[in-house]
């Protein structure tokens, strides 16, 4: 296989060693590591954040880590123009570019080009937000079928995200998404692109989920969310949907005690995965799902 042409892109549910193994394909086949992950863009969170070591990114140059301020708004739009960037310049280095991380809609964006929708304002998407929250995701889903059909083959009916985009987006611009999907351009050759995603089991995860808790607990997750709330970032900020800063800050005030605290992270990373699993299954079809113990064989054949 000819890898001077690829883009290699590496995801998975949190926990799933997306890092470590980014590390190890990096190291063999002269690649460079950019950040595909929209919470560890923000340079005061580290930590909740579980951002690669700085012992490995010694050993592999890494691109869009800590490099945004949280109290600065961050889009899937500014990610894309800056990974774009990023992959030209390792490309003219001669070196591989190997995208890792866990957030869907950059990869979407970075293999099938950006959804170009007109600004909703915030107080609009807001409101839809609380609909689906007081209604439940069953009765909001087939409300969205109501007013947009054309979802039914494009979202899954468990996928909460997705299906609260779309329904703003038919109500705010009176055209379904599937329209702007349509209008959508890909920035690269589709053929150029490795897609590789770590499929753990469920049970696995877990456990890897709750040792995660525990470390980043260990290394000064507290400390870290006390400098964070000193920042006063506002409530409508990216950087505030972080895992742990909620739960934490309210561990702080006294409302919960610490193994409170540490459940609800457990929890609620917990959901995350599953979440992003049901994202992989609806969007994800192409990639090539690998079973973490095999990963060495995947390896072997990038050459």
């Amino acid at each position: 296989m000819d890898l001077k042409s690829k883009i290699i892109l590496i995801s998975g549910p949190t926990a799933s060693g997306k890092s470590s193994f980014a590390l190890k394909v990096a190291k063999k086949i002269n690649g460079e590591i950019i950040n595909a992950d929209s919470m560890q863009v923000y340079k005061q969170l580290n930590i909740l954040t579980a951002r690669p070591s700085k012992k490995s990114q010694e050993k592999i140059k890494h691109h869009l880590y800590g490099f945004q301020n949280v109290t600065k708004k961050f889009s899937t739009g500014q990610w894309l123009n800056l990974a774009k960037q990023k992959i030209k310049e390792v490309k003219k280095r001669k070196k591989i570019p190997i995208l890792v991380g866990g957030t869907g809609l950059y990869f979407k964006s970075i293999s099938e080009g950006l959804v170009k929708i007109p600004n909703i304002p915030f107080r609009f998407r807001n409101k839809i937000r609380l609909l689906q929250k007081r209604i439940g995701q069953k009765k909001f889903y087939q409300n969205l079928l109501k007013i947009d059909p054309m979802i039914k083959y494009q979202i899954n009916s468990n996928d909460v995200q997705r299906s609260i985009r779309a329904y703003e987006i038919k109500k705010f611009t009176k055209k379904s998404i599937t329209y702007w999907f349509k209008k959508t351009k890909a920035l690269f050759d589709p053929t150029c692109f490795i897609k590789i995603y770590i499929d753990f089991p469920r049970e696995n995860l877990v456990k890897r989920i709750k040792t995660r808790v525990d470390e980043m607990f260990k290394a000064g997750a507290i400390s870290e969310v006390k400098r964070f709330n000193r920042l006063n970032v506002k409530k409508d900020n990216s950087s505030k949907k972080v895992i742990g800063i909620e739960e934490i800050g309210k561990f702080l005030k006294g409302e919960l005690n610490l193994s409170e605290a540490k459940e609800r992270i457990f929890i609620k990373t917990r959901q995350y995965a599953k979440r992003q699993t049901t994202w992989a299954r609806g969007q994800m079809s192409s990639w090539e799902k690998i079973d973490p113990n095999k990963l060495n064989i995947t390896l072997k054949k990038l050459k």
